[in-house]
């Protein structure tokens, strides 16, 4: 696949906490994401009180949305900004303990229980931490993390879901050589070779 000049691009975490701290955050959409209200069916599949995971989930809006249904939301996220600022705009109280598994790492957990948050590396997780998940809506994740990183990503993914899981996922098409990232160019052939 031609990934063009993106190959080989990092972005350290330091760059994403300081896009957390400028406010530079053109990918947190306020209003949701309208394919999630689209394809909302093809990852609940009739089921109901599911745990599903978002991965690099930011302050998501859909994470409320989804708890509100009755839903057990999982999210990660390496800025502690981003996940303050999902509870105080969602005026939901919460409360926050570190995670003895993970040196550094914290759990911002709503008070009803049903929006847990991981604050650390989506590295630092696994299923003995977290557990594993009926549905994954990975808005920003797979086109966000480090090319050179897509497979450990997908590994832990994988590992994370439950054997009936629905994994939504959401790219973007664009001509990789005229825009270096993120989000990444992900080509479907990738995706496909990925999850397999």
């Amino acid at each position: 696949s031609d990934v063009g000049a993106q190959k080989d691009r990092v972005v350290t975490e330091e760059e994403w906490l300081q896009k957390w701290e400028m406010g530079n955050i053109g990918f947190h959409k306020e209003q949701g994401h309208p394919l999630l209200q689209k394809y909302l069916d093809l990852l609940l599949n009739g089921r109901s009180g599911l745990r599903i995971f978002f991965p690099l989930c930011g302050k998501a809006v859909e994470m409320k949305w989804l708890a509100d249904m009755g839903h057990s939301v999982v999210g990660v996220e390496v800025s502690e900004q981003a996940l303050k600022e999902f509870f105080s705009e969602h005026n939901l109280p919460y409360c926050e303990e570190p995670v003895p598994e993970i040196p550094g790492g914290a759990l911002f957990q709503s008070t009803s229980g049903n929006i847990s948050l991981y604050c650390c590396s989506i590295y630092d997780l696994s299923s003995s931490i977290v557990g594993k998940f009926d549905g994954v809506w990975d808005r920003g994740a797979l086109v966000a993390v480090n090319p050179c990183d897509r497979q450990r990503y997908v590994s832990l993914m994988i590992n994370l879901m439950e054997k009936n899981s629905s994994y939504l996922l959401v790219t973007v098409l664009y001509d990789p050589n005229k825009h270096k990232g993120p989000p990444f160019y992900v080509p479907e052939s990738e995706v496909k070779s990925l999850f397999g």
